[in-house]
């Protein structure tokens, strides 16, 4: 098979041979913006207008706070501070206005469902949590994992090679499962949908098994009776459980150091 930009990183997760390919394609994809944020794009007009308007969710400014560049991220904030404070402005106003005429209203009209201040409140509450729920790199890492998804289907139906290796893997976590769940449909014939399904269950299956075997014996290490026995593949059974049923969040980085 001919191999082109696209193609050649879902293959680099593959090979990594982790518990989820998936999960090392985001990761390795949200590190790389969070650098792309913190760097030379920082100074770029484009980007600013996209980081001033949509912002960052509170975990990737927690990754960004953690990257030791508090200028670049200062500066994003500042921009992004005064837009905020521009677009909240008539908010608060409307919102005053809402709140006096709940104030002065009647209990009976208070109380009642519908009530039209408590609705324009209700509306401008829901307004300032939309600020707080939009985010430039989230957006940006499900456009490129939604891309990655696709050339998977690419791949399982056309390489050989990389379905016998995908089949033979530790499988995926449970979410990323799902997002290939989903797609199946539009990439494959019905028969073949029916094929792969039931492959992927079988591989989840003993792949599940195999995790359940490990956090059971990472228990049975911590009884006295066990403590001269070798943890065989045990050590890392909590982080590789947590990130096998809710992807990756804990212990050793998906994508090795370079």
């Amino acid at each position: 098979m001919r191999y082109h930009i696209d193609t050649i990183p879902v293959w680099d997760a593959l090979k990594l041979e982790g518990e989820c390919l998936l999960c090392a394609l985001h990761r390795k994809n949200e590190l790389s913006e969070a650098e792309r944020y913190l760097g030379a794009s920082v100074m770029e007009p484009d980007t600013r207008i996209q980081v001033n308007a949509k912002g960052f969710c509170p975990h990737h400014q927690a990754m960004l706070f953690g990257m030791s560049n508090r200028l670049g991220h200062a500066l994003m904030l500042e921009s992004h501070l005064a837009e905020t404070r521009e677009r909240t402005g008539k908010t608060f106003a409307a919102l005053k206005k809402a709140a006096k005429a709940y104030s002065d209203s009647s209990m009976l009209e208070r109380i009642k469902k519908g009530a039209s201040a408590r609705k324009d409140m209700d509306a401008l509450a829901d307004e300032l949590a939309s600020l707080s729920h939009s985010c430039i790199m989230c957006d940006s890492i499900h456009e490129n994992m939604d891309r990655y998804l696709h050339t998977f289907f690419h791949l399982y139906q056309n390489d050989t090679e990389f379905r016998n290796k995908f089949n033979a893997s530790k499988g995926l976590c449970l979410p990323h499962m799902a997002d290939l769940i989903r797609l199946a449909p539009e990439e494959l014939s019905a028969k073949q949908v029916g094929e792969f399904i039931t492959k992927l269950a079988d591989m989840q299956t003993a792949n599940l098994d195999r995790m359940q075997e490990d956090i059971s014996w990472f228990i049975k290490k911590f009884d006295y009776r066990f403590v001269n026995e070798p943890w065989h593949n045990s050590q890392d059974a909590v982080e590789r459980t947590v990130n096998k049923l809710r992807g990756w969040c804990v212990g050793q980085e998906p994508n090795p150091k370079e």
